[in-house]
Order: C-alpha cells, then structure tokens, then sequence
C-alpha cells in the first residue's frame, strides 16, 4: 500500500491511497471538510467526508504527472516504470505548480 497526503494551498486535505490491490482511494481530512467546505482540489472530487474509489488513478491526479520528454527525465532518474503512475506522482508531485501538492508517506514496513 502506498499513501500521500495532499495538500491544498498550505492546508492539509486529504488522503490518497493506493491498496495493494491495486485500486484508489482518496478521503478529504474531517478537519479540511469542516473549515473549507468550498475548496475542493478538483470539481469531480467535491469536498465531502465520503471515499472517492477507482481502479484507476484520479484523472486529476493523472494531470499532475509530467509528460512528453519531462516524463522520460524523470522516469530515467528515478528508475520508475512508466505504467507506475502512483509512483511517478509521489516522485514528481511534491512541489507542483498550482495550489496541490503531494507528500508521500513512508510505508512502515520500508524501514
């Protein structure tokens, strides 16, 4: 299982998981539903205290991985496949431009 805390601006909004297997979830923080119920990260994902569930990786998400020659940088130097879109965005999403970034979560069972 993989994991990442999304943030939007300087606030902590929710989480986004890969399971192992294979499928995705993303759930808004309580805190964030609470005190910035209008301030979704993306209009397909409505700031809400449900699960958002796919077997695919959020098309929102799937944006913020780069693409083209900037893709093949940074699957290069990372030595990450391509068809690993979680992995690509816990590598390269940290500091994106716009008001999302991604922060990956150690796996307990890494260290």
């Amino acid at each position: 299982m993989r994991q990442a805390a999304i943030y939007y601006k300087d606030h902590l909004a929710g989480m986004l998981t890969e399971t192992d297997d294979g499928e995705y979830t993303f759930q808004y923080e309580e805190k964030y539903v609470k005190e910035h119920p209008k301030e979704c990260i993306t209009l397909t994902m409505p700031v809400s205290s449900k699960t958002y569930t796919d077997k695919r990786l959020f098309p929102f998400f799937e944006g913020l991985i780069p693409e083209g020659w900037l893709l093949d940088i940074a699957s290069k130097n990372w030595k990450i496949n391509q068809n690993d879109r979680m992995g690509l965005l816990l590598a390269c999403c940290q500091n994106c431009i716009g008001a999302v970034s991604v922060q990956p979560i150690a796996d307990e069972n890494e260290k």
